[in-house]
């Protein structure tokens, strides 16, 4: 599983200079596999396969912005023999029309889950149908994700509809899996931006010299990884434990043995 993340260095900008703005690819646990540096967010698109290149995507379920729901983006992914899940917006509206007008009331329910938390309850529905006449290359099925949220301090209830597609065909993957999948696409913000700024004081860094800033951003990815492998849910806690003795981040590295011992290959 595979996500794309966009993020401005907002301590990278100076006089005459934009802050780096960085497009990264992450599996579902946060960890980074591969990061560019863009120019802007008009960037991001070209920059979608010289990033994924260097990443093997075999099997791999892709998701993105809409930003991403493109032609060739799909074409790219199904000959590097991964599937795609995209998000389906306005800014292509004749196929969003297409998508929002079946009948979605008379197509049975694949999913359904009830959560409450952060002072919120939640309710999600997801409904899949086999659709092949869809203008993306090899898109099997579209998809409706509807969300009730009700604030429990207020009683505030919105409602939102997401319309999607995917390559993956009926069968292949399970709707609680696509679920998953989707509502995993929202959490980037907390597993990857979030963690940088929060615990890591991304923004507040004033590195700006040549490729310093995507230097050090690589190695916070680096740590984030290293941790999360670790098996590390709290990031801040992790690099707490690490600090109080010099073998413990050498031991999450396998560069330190059981005594202390550090051994090279």
């Amino acid at each position: 599983m595979g996500w794309f993340a966009r993020k401005t260095l907002r301590g990278s900008h100076h006089a005459g200079r934009a802050a780096v703005a960085l497009l990264a690819a992450m599996e579902h646990t946060g960890a980074v596999l591969a990061q560019r540096q863009i120019a802007d967010k008009s960037n991001e698109i070209p920059a979608f396969a010289p990033l994924l290149n260097t990443v093997d995507l075999t099997g791999l379920v892709v998701t993105a912005d809409a930003l991403h729901t493109q032609h060739d983006h799909a074409t790219y992914l199904r000959e590097r023999g991964a599937h795609y899940l995209a998000i389906v917006k306005r800014n292509h509206p004749a196929l969003y029309a297409r998508v929002r007008r079946l009948p979605w009331r008379d197509i049975a329910l694949d999913h359904y889950q009830r959560t409450r938390a952060h002072h919120r309850m939640e309710i999600r529905r997801l409904k899949t149908a086999a659709f092949t006449h869809l203008d993306c290359p090899d898109a099997a099925q579209a998809l409706q994700v509807v969300r009730w949220r009700r604030e429990s301090g207020t009683g505030r209830l919105t409602i939102a509809r997401v319309y999607l597609m995917t390559s993956l065909k009926p069968g292949e993957a399970t709707g609680e899996q696509l679920a998953a999948w989707i509502r995993g696409h929202r959490s980037i913000e907390n597993l990857l931006h979030h963690v940088r700024d929060r615990t890591f004081r991304e923004d507040d860094s004033k590195v700006r010299t040549a490729h310093l800033p995507r230097t050090m951003a690589g190695l916070r990815n680096l740590a984030l990884g290293v941790h999360r492998q670790d098996g590390r849910t709290n990031i801040a806690a992790a690099l707490r434990h690490t600090a109080r003795d010099y073998k413990r981040p050498l031991t999450a590295l396998g560069l330190a043995g059981r005594k202390g011992s550090i051994g090279f290959a």
